[in-house]
């Protein structure tokens, strides 16, 4: 089974909210699940993967700068602040911390709601560390 898992963290890299989709399915349906549960924040950091003009509206309405860097593919350059996408490696450092937890590292489960509920746990202890 293959799954990906969306995650949304504060500024200091703990984690928040989780969402898991299919492998196969694109990164939008992650953010259109997680962006109406989004903390109030000043920005938001993620990657070229999220970069859709309905997702930067959306976080425009909810007072959410967006720091997204454009597809390749984009036939107009998207501007966004560059020393301040540096600072995303803390979700990268938060999922290698998540990978510590052997279980949710090798994926035993097999079933994603269990599997879902290990990284719950896990992100729990996480949280709090």
């Amino acid at each position: 089974m293959n799954t990906k898992l969306h995650a949304v963290t504060d500024a200091i890299g703990r984690p928040i909210n989780f969402f898991m989709s299919a492998g196969q399915v694109s990164d939008y349906t992650g953010a259109a699940a997680l962006v109406s549960e989004l903390p109030k924040a000043d920005w938001l950091l993620a990657d070229r993967g999220y970069d859709a003009d309905w997702f930067r509206d959306a976080l425009k309405d909810k007072g959410i700068k967006p720091c997204i860097p454009g597809r390749k593919a984009r036939e107009t350059d998207v501007k966004y602040d560059k020393r301040r996408h540096k600072r995303r490696n803390r979700i990268e450092i938060m999922f290698g911390r998540l990978k510590d937890w052997r279980r949710v590292a090798t994926r035993y489960d097999r079933r994603p709601k269990v599997f879902l509920s290990a990284v719950a746990l896990a992100a729990t202890v996480l949280f709090w560390l």
